[in-house]
């Protein structure tokens, strides 16, 4: 600050880059922290807090009256990596993801292209590839639920079959996947719609001014140029179907499903916390499922990184 006369200069402070140049803070700079705090703190209050919490929780052995706990240490986990029905919950969470994730994405792009590339009614395509991901999960699950009843239901109807779809092990898993198909599939193709809006249009000119066919545009332009999409929508629905809860439960009305086969990870964690009510427990195999899914994601960025930089 310096003063001429009876004017007085206010001279802004100067804030050294990493680049070294020096960059004018204008008033109010150093208040900026303002607004992220409403967001820092919900954060924290949301998901720092109850991570915390729950580790705290799986080393003791508390129950869901929360009276009587006492430190238990490791217990929980050592009785966790012996648990078979854990590893079984686990199991069908994971056969569900392998089951879900690559009919999804193939599904989800074949529904962009139709959608991108028709002429009529293209609104109305849209629209309806997209509502059922608008529904809740309840009612996409009684929906379905009643579509495989045996006795009333249409899909035996229409394929002239009398498969017990919810009753039988063998289609129980499936009758699920299914319903997991059509309810989200509508959120993956929007990102390939929009991603498939942004192919500049001259690429495919300029392939086919060189005697490209359809098949060759789709192989050498459009799947490239959306490599990056489907790696996000691989990502975003492993850690979804990782997850998978409603529809199962709604659908074998909240059991664990006939001979226990579509009992998925997080259903037997909410069991062990409120059924058997054991938080404790329930709060280490949490820990054990966070810690899976976080390798998960953290490999999928390992070999997203590895795979640009061999391209570059």
């Amino acid at each position: 600050m310096t003063t001429t006369g009876a004017e007085t200069v206010v001279r802004p402070a100067r804030v050294r880059t990493a680049a070294g140049a020096g960059v004018r803070r204008g008033p109010g700079f150093q208040h900026g922290g303002w607004f992220v705090a409403p967001f820092l703190v919900l954060f924290a209050l949301f998901v720092i807090w109850p991570l915390v919490r729950g580790l705290h929780l799986s080393l003791t052995d508390a129950n869901i009256s929360g009276e009587g706990t006492s430190f238990v240490g490791l217990d929980n986990y050592r009785e966790a990596l012996d648990d078979p029905l854990m590893w079984d919950a686990l199991g069908h969470s994971a056969s569900f993801t392998l089951l879900v994730v690559p009919c999804i994405t193939v599904l989800a792009f074949l529904l962009a292209m139709l959608a991108h590339h028709i002429e009529r009614g293209k609104w109305l395509w849209r629209l309806c590839f997209f509502m059922p991901f608008l529904l809740p999960s309840t009612v996409a699950a009684n929906l379905w639920q009643w579509l495989f009843n045996p006795g009333t239901g249409m899909v035996n109807h229409v394929l002239g079959i009398e498969t017990p779809w919810l009753t039988d092990k063998s289609y129980a898993m499936l009758a699920i996947v299914i319903t997991t198909l059509w309810w989200t599939v509508g959120f993956s193709f929007l990102l390939y719609l929009a991603a498939l809006q942004g192919i500049p249009r001259h690429l495919y000119e300029a392939a086919e001014l060189d005697g490209a066919n359809a098949w060759h545009r789709m192989v050498r332009i459009t799947l490239p140029m959306l490599r990056h999409i489907t790696g996000l929508v691989v990502a975003l629905q492993v850690l979804a179907s990782l997850q998978v809860f409603d529809q199962a439960v709604v659908m074998q009305d909240f059991g664990p499903g006939p001979e226990e086969s579509t009992r998925t990870f997080v259903q037997y964690t909410l069991e062990q916390g409120f059924t058997s009510y054991r938080v404790g427990y329930a709060s280490a195999i949490s820990v054990v499922f966070f810690v899976l899914i976080a390798a998960v994601a953290l490999a999928r960025m390992w070999l997203l990184r590895n795979r640009e930089e061999g391209g570059r």
